[in-house]
């Protein structure tokens, strides 16, 4: 499947001349806030990831009735290499033209998409002989680290009028604010030198198009968890469904069977988000996952009591959903739920604080909050909130591809933290009442 027709709204690749087509300059996509790819921003309301055979032909066979609670697959697009005078690598996206570009799935595993990587596999470019003749375009010393790689220049294809700032220091990344939250630049550079690496082999990579889920809302907040009591698909290897199920036993997936992958929340009385990523998540206990939750549904200045029926109402309305489907298994699955930090009492929370006002006098009031916040102060509507599955790569049904394994019934363990994640926010709103 080509999208050849909406190349036209990206920005174009100064380079971008291969077949006459003009490519789309790929930016890291500035919201993603858990994962190991690095997913990227294609236009406003497409981003991309590196194509793995079986999430797309997961997204592809979807029944009907999960599609509301999942991005809408928008095809397939070729990516490759371009570079400027400078020596900073872009990555280009141009339609995807059949045996062109290489298959994720034709790969040892060594070779896709991992969820960790250590720190000598980062910095496999710096190991023998094989990269020492780059590509042009490609930054020219091989030895760099990740820190040091030539990445897209994100201070001027990537910015936000809202600031970011870590919560917690293992991020690997600076703690100050910036302008993209840390997990999405991680990503973004690990993905980059894996490629940059693999560049002398490998020209022309696949990447997913889906739906950018974030674009309807102007300061999204947004809570990445990982779905399910098992974490390994079926084809894992022995020692790979070991270290998953470890990673399950010491967190709140055998215990909830949902645990935290990754945050940003927007603070009304700071005007930046704050965030935590996936390290924060492994190491929480139950009363640490509420404790997040509450964390998330908090602007800093109130409790956002009003999410709590919208959000409960979407996972409700899931969890019947994935009951009806027997045999199917979302491993690795993760789940984001979505609010709006812009909401329609925005305005009216900062004007109540002191400080607040004197920030409003003097011009400093966050850009995006300076009309108010939204709608009408007062206004009784509903706030917008979404519930998304994302992250396919591991998952199975009678029937898919062949697979040898088949289960029988619905995946219970996803079953089990809708179950726990509906039952903590059903005790929270009662004690918040």
């Amino acid at each position: 499947m080509c999208v050849c027709q909406t190349m036209e709204v990206g920005k174009y690749g100064k380079n971008a001349t291969r077949s006459g087509d003009r490519g789309v300059l790929l930016e890291p996509f500035i919201h993603q806030v858990g994962g190991h790819s690095s997913m990227m921003r294609y236009d406003d309301h497409t981003v991309c990831k590196p194509l793995i055979t079986r999430e797309q032909r997961f997204y592809e066979s979807l029944p009907p009735e999960m599609k509301e609670f999942t991005p809408e697959y928008k095809g397939v697009v070729s990516v490759c290499f371009e570079g400027d005078s400078d020596g900073y690598i872009n990555l280009v996206a141009y339609p995807y033209v059949e045996n062109e570009a290489l298959e994720q799935d034709d790969l040892p595993e060594r070779d896709q998409p991992r969820r960790k990587h250590s720190r000598r596999s980062l910095h496999r470019s710096s190991s023998g002989t094989e990269h020492k003749e780059e590509k042009p375009g490609l930054a020219s010393d091989s030895t760099e680290s990740i820190q040091e790689t030539k990445s897209p220049r994100v201070d001027l294809h990537i910015h936000s009028d809202v600031p970011f700032q870590m919560l917690d220091g293992n991020s690997g990344l600076s703690s100050e604010k910036i302008s993209y939250n840390p997990w999405s630049l991680r990503c973004h550079k690990q993905q980059l030198s894996r490629m940059r690496s693999e560049s002398k082999d490998r020209k022309l990579y696949k990447f997913l198009l889906l739906e950018n889920v974030v674009h309807h809302f102007k300061l999204p907040c947004v809570l990445d968890l990982k779905m399910g009591t098992r974490q390994h698909g079926d084809d894992a290897s022995e020692e790979k469904a070991a270290r998953q199920m470890k990673k399950c036993e010491q967190s709140t997936s055998a215990t909830l069977g949902v645990r935290v992958c990754g945050m940003q929340v927007y603070q009304l009385d700071t005007g930046h988000y704050l965030c935590r990523n996936k390290y924060y998540g492994r190491g929480l206990s139950i009363e640490g996952f509420r404790n997040a939750l509450y964390q998330y549904l908090h602007n800093g200045i109130e409790l956002r009591k009003d999410l709590f029926e919208p959000v409960l109402a979407k996972l409700r309305s899931l969890k019947a959903v994935l009951e009806r489907q027997a045999s199917y298994r979302f491993y690795s699955s993760s789940l984001l739920i979505i609010y709006d930090g812009k909401d329609s009492r925005a305005g009216t929370l900062l004007e109540r604080r002191p400080e607040a006002r004197l920030k409003r006098v003097e011009g400093s009031v966050p850009e995006g909050l300076q009309d108010g916040g939204g709608s009408e102060p007062g206004s009784s509507a509903q706030p917008k909130v979404d519930v998304r599955m994302i992250d396919f790569a591991h998952s199975t049904f009678k029937g898919f591809r062949d697979d040898p394994t088949v289960h029988d019934g619905p995946d219970m363990g996803y079953v089990f933290g809708l179950e726990s994640l509906i039952n903590i926010m059903e005790q929270m709103r009662e004690e918040n009442q």
